[in-house]
């Protein structure tokens, strides 16, 4: 197989796998550099490298699922709308996985914002098909807690910057990987000639 078939494969094999199907077994970190080091190399205006990234594993994930909890219950109880199904879930889903890493984007005004965004959302990108390459289920949430901007501070994100949520890692189950969906691009495309 050639580079470019290589390449397309690995596109079109990328899969979200969420942590239902986790099987608790812990992902080896030589993975998750590898992954880190792919993250490195996304397109980057002005080479700001926007990217930031907090990798939690171990009694790691027991701190961040007791943060986002916490944070969520103090918000919710302050604006009368808290949900113990919430709480409950943003305290118990971290400790599904092998690994979360936050995703967080640091401001360069060299640049336009949405360049930032889109860069950091690159470097996800080649961490999402480096894990599909290694046959590990990830998937990138911006549930929870991404965008409370009190939250920040416990990535080391000052208040320019942007916490983009969270992906999370882990082991598969089983070795069937899932079918992907898509429809045509038909839709999607127009030239211009």
């Amino acid at each position: 197989m050639n580079n470019a078939e290589v390449v397309n494969e690995a596109i079109r094999n990328r899969r979200s796998i969420f942590t239902g199907i986790f099987s608790g077994e812990k992902v080896d970190n030589a993975i998750i550099e590898r992954m880190l080091q792919n993250a490195n190399w996304a397109p980057t205006h002005k080479l700001t490298e926007p990217w930031r990234f907090v990798v939690f594993e171990g009694d790691g994930l027991k701190k961040l699922a007791k943060f986002q909890s916490e944070l969520y219950k103090t918000r919710a109880e302050s604006n009368g709308n808290f949900n113990e199904a919430t709480f409950d879930k943003l305290a118990a889903k971290p400790l599904e996985c092998s690994h979360i890493i936050a995703i967080g984007m640091k401001r360069h005004s060299v640049v336009p914002e949405v360049e930032e965004i889109c860069s950091t959302a690159c470097a996800v990108q080649n961490m999402l098909l480096t894990a599909s390459a290694y046959g590990i289920g990830c998937y990138w949430s911006t549930g929870g807690i991404t965008f409370y901007e009190e939250a920040k501070p416990f990535f080391g994100l000052e208040e320019e910057d942007k916490l983009l949520g969270f992906l999370f890692i882990g082991t598969m189950k089983s070795d069937k990987w899932p079918e992907g969906k898509r429809k045509g691009i038909e839709d999607k495309v127009r030239w211009v000639r």
